[in-house]
């Protein structure tokens, strides 16, 4: 666990504790290990193993069978997880909550995908374990199901940047009130 940017409401032992909850409620025996760090290093990880030169909230890097992972002297390693704190702030005052627990989200993101699960390729399996896992863990909407909350809004012709329900609200009522005046 390190924490080379520092979130409001997080400290390593509390973030330690909930990877090793998550873990263990994905059903990973091995250990994760979380980098929290700046987006521009989170681009930095994305374009040298992904070729894609762009931030992103969180990447996963499972560990393979040539790894340290398979020292006799070490717990085996079941990969990495990379977690842009200042992705994760920003999402965290656009959707409303603590930006402690959006960190939380991504490292439960990642963790799924170092158990194996493939958002883009398992037709739902992965999101409806994060629906499943965050609700048991304590954790606001998951990262997959906000994104296909985002695709189903624009499919409707809603604002995608219109997440919470007190927001949505609020512009509901003032449209009511526009349309009686």
């Amino acid at each position: 666990m390190i924490l080379e940017k520092q979130v409001a409401g997080l400290n390593a032992g509390a973030l330690q504790r909930f990877i090793e909850r998550a873990r263990k409620a994905v059903g990973l025996k091995e250990q994760v290990n979380v980098l929290v760090t700046s987006s521009s290093a989170v681009r930095s990880l994305n374009l040298r193993f992904r070729s894609q030169n762009k931030a992103t909230d969180v990447l996963s890097f499972p560990a393979t069978s040539s790894s340290i992972a398979e020292s006799h002297k070490r717990p085996k390693l079941a990969g990495e997880v990379a977690i842009s704190a200042d992705i994760a702030i920003k999402n965290s005052f656009r959707l409303g909550h603590p930006a402690a627990q959006e960190v939380r989200i991504l490292a439960l993101h990642g963790i799924l995908h170092l158990a194996g699960f493939d958002h883009e390729r398992d037709n739902g399996e992965m999101a409806r374990k994060e629906v499943e896992l965050r609700r048991a863990l304590g954790l606001p909407a998951g990262l997959i199901e906000r994104v296909e909350t985002k695709r189903v809004r624009r499919k409707r012709g809603q604002p995608a940047g219109i997440r919470s329900s007190k927001a949505r609200r609020s512009i509901r009522r003032a449209i009511a009130a526009r349309r009686m005046a």
